[in-house]
């Protein structure tokens, strides 16, 4: 009786210590992790989402990734790109929205492929006809990568890439981006609306040295309500064309109407700076 009682409460003590291990999930590296990259390129976002695969010391390219054979361009789920806005590959117009991205790689030359279905698992339900567009690219030499990587790179107001590398090979992706023309029709929209609009405008105007353009816009916004920040936007534009005569005087209200709101005057030093360069210019 005592043997079977001691046989029992060993038993029910395994049970115990075994539960909380049967309970308990077992974490582990993903052979082909989850990634993501995003950029903000002019006024459009630009992203892909993927997963990472490795090289592992096997052959890729013509190995495990075939010639001449639809590629997912990751692992997974099919590779996705997203543009915010509409743009531009080759010669196509390509419209804001989410695309399955796939490859056709060959020796000497990638066919890259945006498709429609931006929903599917890898490329056994590839379909052809649902290709918006397809570029042919010439892949380059790179330096070893382990694991698949995508990255946004030469972006700027007007333009950018998508790389694709892995192993020891590179593809870009060259995207032409709307900037200018949806900036315009921004600005088109602001009629109804306050000053700070317009002195923004105006301000993207400056950095682009577009100063005729950029005093139209800043004239709005002082005309709505003079502030501070139009005030002195404005005597940058007049500098910029070397009409420093005008704009010292104009630096000169700005730093007065600053002053009144010093927590809010974030260009003071700016400011301060501009009236002692602009000086001896006048």
């Amino acid at each position: 009786m005592r043997n079977t009682l001691v046989r029992c409460l060993g038993a029910c003590a395994l049970m115990f210590v075994a539960a909380p291990a049967v309970a308990q999930q077992l974490e582990l590296p993903r052979p082909s992790p989850s990634a993501s990259v995003k950029v903000t390129a002019g006024v459009t976002d630009i992203s892909v989402d993927y997963s990472s695969p490795a090289v592992r010391g096997r052959k890729i390219w013509g190995g495990v990734v075939k010639w001449d054979e639809v590629w997912r361009a990751g692992a997974n789920a099919a590779t996705r790109v997203t543009f915010s806005r509409d743009v531009v590959i080759g010669d196509k117009p390509v419209p804001a929205g989410t695309y399955s991205f796939f490859v056709v790689p060959a020796p000497t030359k990638w066919t890259l492929i945006l498709n429609k279905e931006s929903n599917q698992f890898g490329a056994f339900a590839y379909h052809k006809d649902q290709d918006y567009m397809r570029v042919e690219v010439k892949p380059q030499p790179s330096p070893h990568r382990e694991r698949l990587a995508y990255l946004i790179t030469n972006f700027g107001d007007n333009a950018a890439s998508i790389d694709l590398e892995w192993e020891k090979m590179k593809a870009s992706l060259p995207i032409k981006l709307h900037t200018d023309e949806q900036v315009a029709a921004s600005i088109k929209q602001l009629q109804q609306s306050g000053w700070s609009p317009w002195a923004n405008a105006a301000r993207y105007e400056l950095d682009r040295k577009n100063y005729d353009l950029g005093l139209s816009l800043v004239d709005q916004s002082i005309a709505i309500t003079p502030t501070w920040l139009n005030t002195f936007v404005k005597a940058q534009l007049l500098a910029g064309k070397g009409n420093f005569k005008d704009a010292y005087p104009l630096a000169q209200k700005a730093k007065e109407m600053g002053d009144k709101t010093p927590d809010g005057f974030f260009l003071k030093d700016d400011v301060e700076t501009a009236l002692k360069t602009w000086k001896g210019k006048i």
